[in-house]
């Protein structure tokens, strides 16, 4: 999708009348260890940004590139996060939304209105909408994506320095088979996810 596309969403909400919209989106709700990231962002309208999608579908190398374009660029942005103790509590589905919600509410200026993706919005006080593959089809989305998925991957890797012994930088705490090798070999650690852990 070429990036003035992204654009599209955003220019319906502008002729409603409304004009600070961000995306919010997260990053890490699959993964069996570590926080689960969110970021939201405002970015100038119809600010285009080179390689702006998903952050699935950027490389690394884009994603840091954009990470630091979005910060400086964007009229707003917040990233936050919530903890493996808190997602076995309240569950992933609603630690998702509550990290959105609090990234939403760290703006400053804060937004008029929320793009959030997917099709889920439980606890989300800002006036909204959600949008199901919203990281594909809007700017701010797809920034908040880039902010929450770098945000998230260096975390991680502070996290490996921690924990080496489960290789958290190459996997990134995801479900591959050497982590659940690792994790069959050496038990949870504080960062993991108890209630991703029922295979073991």
């Amino acid at each position: 999708m070429a990036t003035a596309d992204l654009w599209t969403v955003e220019r319906e909400c502008r002729a409603q009348g409304l004009r600070r919209i961000c995306g919010a989106d997260e990053a890490g709700a699959g993964p069996l260890a570590g926080d689960v990231y969110a970021a939201a962002v405002i970015l100038p309208y119809g600010c285009l940004l080179e390689g702006l999608n998903d952050s699935k579908q950027v490389s690394p190398k884009k994603r840091d590139r954009l990470f630091d374009e979005i910060r400086e660029k964007a009229v707003a942005w917040a990233v936050t996060s919530v903890g493996a103790a808190v997602i076995d509590e309240i569950n992933i589905l609603n630690a998702r939304l509550l990290a959105m919600e609090r990234a939403i509410q760290a703006m400053d200026p804060a937004p008029d209105f929320a793009l959030i993706d997917g099709n889920r919005d439980a606890g989300i006080t800002c006036p909204h909408r959600t949008l199901v593959k919203g990281d594909s089809r809007s700017a701010n989305i797809a920034a908040a994506s880039i902010l929450a998925k770098v945000s998230r991957d260096r975390y991680m890797e502070k996290m490996a320095a921690l924990y080496p012994q489960y290789e958290f930088e190459r996997h990134k705490g995801y479900p591959t088979k050497r982590h659940y090798e690792l994790l069959r070999q050496y038990g949870p650690c504080p960062i993991h996810r108890r209630s991703f852990l029922k295979k073991l």
